[in-house]
């Protein structure tokens, strides 16, 4: 350990320790340590404590208590870390710097509370986050958000404004028809509301842009997929045999239309026994990693069958957005690791993805 001593000049902070603690730091999301780049400044305080002041490419927040400790473990020292997120990457569409698809090959496996969740998680890292309902014929996020019956607003009778959903700009078919209607629309017609969408909400400035597309691999899909600049695609399946068959179609379709496909969400992965905390695999172990590995792709989280989720979202509630519940760390964590892994396969030709358990 570097001594308190050795930290310290008599002038100012000695940084070269800290800045090796900093790029030793090994996660999911911070594959390749915390690179220099990332530091805005190195302080020291009246007590002699450091003050290190951080701005993150991706949305990573609420991970610097973690970093703060390893400096203190490495330095011995006492530390206090701020970080704030600021994307530097040149918006791809209007204001929206990154697309991501949340996709899945058959309905039921809970991609649209996967979605909603995952959009609340990244606002809860730090950035600036919208969700779009693509699923025309069974828009789900306006009751997922507590919206349903909120009437749709116009900017100049130009743009459609988009729903603030806690600090997350949301639109949805579902708020301008109603469902039902929207079910006897064929593929061009579905497809085309969904580009209006797109196109004539005012989104303003968003970092990431959730896509909780429609199940399968129809019309809605390859016209998002050719026709939207998305900077990767997440496919949502659950561990049973059937699920994972067409969550391989999912990927095929995504690989042919050369959208990468940032990982894998396995869904009602376990449900933990609430009298013994065993878990236990009701659908099956192990699916959706034999499927990452043959495609070169991780599995971003295990997502458990617990009853919380239903109740929050009935209740129109992110659960990822309340942190005393114990399921938002995992939400987290896999938001962490879609947005650092946008990061860095921009920036690094290729890095070793660390998967830590949830």
């Amino acid at each position: 350990m570097f001594g308190l001593s050795k930290l310290f000049s008599s002038k100012s902070v000695q940084k070269q320790p800290i800045i090796a603690a900093l790029a030793a730091y090994r996660s999911a999301a911070f594959a390749v340590g915390i690179d220099e780049s990332f530091i805005e400044s190195i302080s020291e305080n009246d007590d002699k404590s450091l003050q290190i002041s951080l701005t993150l490419p991706f949305a990573a927040q609420s991970e610097i208590p973690l970093v703060e400790q390893h400096v203190r473990d490495v330095l011995n020292i006492e530390i206090s870390i701020k970080a704030k997120v600021d994307i530097q990457e040149p918006a791809k569409f209007k204001g929206i710097k990154h697309i991501v698809l949340i996709a899945s090959g058959k309905g039921g496996v809970g991609k649209s509370t996967t979605a909603v969740n995952l959009a609340g998680a990244l606002k809860g890292e730090g950035a600036n986050v919208g969700i779009l309902d693509a699923d025309i014929y069974g828009p789900s996020i306006p009751m997922l958000l507590g919206l349903v019956g909120a009437e749709p607003k116009t900017k100049d009778n130009k743009q459609l404004l988009p729903f603030d959903a806690n600090g997350i700009k949301a639109q949805s078919i579902g708020f301008l028809v109603p469902s039902d209607d929207a079910t006897v629309w064929r593929g061009p017609m579905a497809s085309g509301a969904l580009s209006q969408l797109l196109n004539e909400t005012d989104w303003g400035e968003l970092d990431y842009l959730i896509v909780d597309m429609p199940p399968g691999t129809g019309d809605i899909q390859l016209t998002m997929s050719q026709k939207v600049p998305a900077s990767g695609t997440v496919i949502v399946t659950t561990p049973q045999d059937l699920a994972l068959a067409d969550a391989q179609k999912g990927i095929a379709m995504f690989n042919k239309v050369n959208v990468p496909v940032l990982g894998l969400i396995e869904n009602m992965s376990h449900y933990v026994c609430s009298h013994c905390g065993e878990a236990n695999h009701v659908f099956g172990k192990e699916g959706a990693q034999k499927l990452a590995h043959k495609h070169g792709v991780p599995v971003l989280s295990h997502i458990p069958l617990a009853i919380d989720i239903r109740e929050y979202s009935e209740q129109g509630k992110l659960i990822a957005s309340d942190n005393d519940a114990a399921i938002s760390k995992t939400y987290s964590a896999a938001a962490r690791l879609i947005a650092s892994t946008l990061y860095y396969q921009q920036h690094h030709n290729s890095i070793e993805i660390v998967i830590t358990e949830d």
